[in-house]
């Protein structure tokens, strides 16, 4: 259903694929024309001190593929494709496990987390939502 709503181009998102299954993505897109709304809006709102050009907002990798890197590949290629689009601030909303001593499911970060992000060369922000983070990083256009 992803990939059909992205090749029509209802939505925009980065699809890793395995033959002509979509198994994950990365969507992205400007705010608010594409994603208007996100989880903890008033909380991220109010100590909002500039906007985005881009949001990655939703990160799924299907069961079958997780704890593969596919979540990097899906992150990644929404970057490039940001950066063909002529870059920008891009954010990202990944879970904050730092200060976590308990592991958490792989089926429970929609976004990643603060650590994969800061892999990919995105700097922290803020807090965000219980357990969740502004993700901050500046994409030069390709």
């Amino acid at each position: 259903m992803k990939k059909a709503y992205v090749e029509k181009g209802e939505a925009h998102a980065a699809l890793v694929m395995d033959g002509d299954e979509a198994v994950a993505w990365a969507e992205y897109g400007p705010p608010p024309v594409d994603l208007p709304t996100l989880h903890h809006f008033k909380q991220y709102d109010a100590t909002k001190t500039v906007n985005p050009d881009y949001r990655i907002t939703c990160v799924f990798v299907d069961k079958r593929y997780r704890r593969q890197g596919v979540t990097e590949l899906a992150i990644t290629g929404a970057l490039e494709q940001i950066a063909r689009a002529g870059g920008g601030r891009v954010e990202s909303y990944p879970h904050d496990l730092t200060d976590q001593t308990k592991k958490m499911s792989s089926s429970f970060p929609y976004n990643g987390t603060r650590r994969l992000d800061e892999r990919l060369g995105f700097a922290y922000g803020r807090p965000k939502g219980l357990q969740n983070c502004v993700m901050v990083k500046t994409v030069e256009a390709a």
